[in-house]
C-alpha cells in the first residue's frame, strides 16, 4: 500500500474543503450559506485558492516519488 505524505493529504483535503464553497458561490447559491457568498468573486477566490492549495499539496508528492525513483 503507497503511503501519502502528510502534507499532501492535509492541504489535498483543504483545497477540496475551498473548491466546495467556491463552486456553490459560482453557480449563484452562495447566499443560502453566508451573505457574502452572494458576491460570485468570493466564489472565484474561493476557486483560486483552492487550485493553489491542490498545486502545493502536489510538490511533496512529487518530492516523494523521486525519492522513492531514487532509491530503487
Amino acid at each position: 500500500m503507497r503511503r501519502y505524505p502528510l502534507s499532501f493529504i492535509v492541504l489535498s483535503t483543504l483545497g477540496v474543503l475551498c473548491a466546495i464553497p467556491g463552486a456553490i458561490s459560482l453557480a449563484g447559491f452562495g447566499a443560502s450559506l453566508h451573505p457574502i457568498l452572494d458576491d460570485p468573486m468570493a466564489g472565484l477566490a474561493f476557486i483560486v485558492s483552492a487550485i493553489a492549495l491542490l498545486g502545493s499539496g502536489a510538490f511533496p508528492l512529487v518530492i516523494e516519488k523521486l525519492r522513492e525513483d531514487e532509491a530503487a
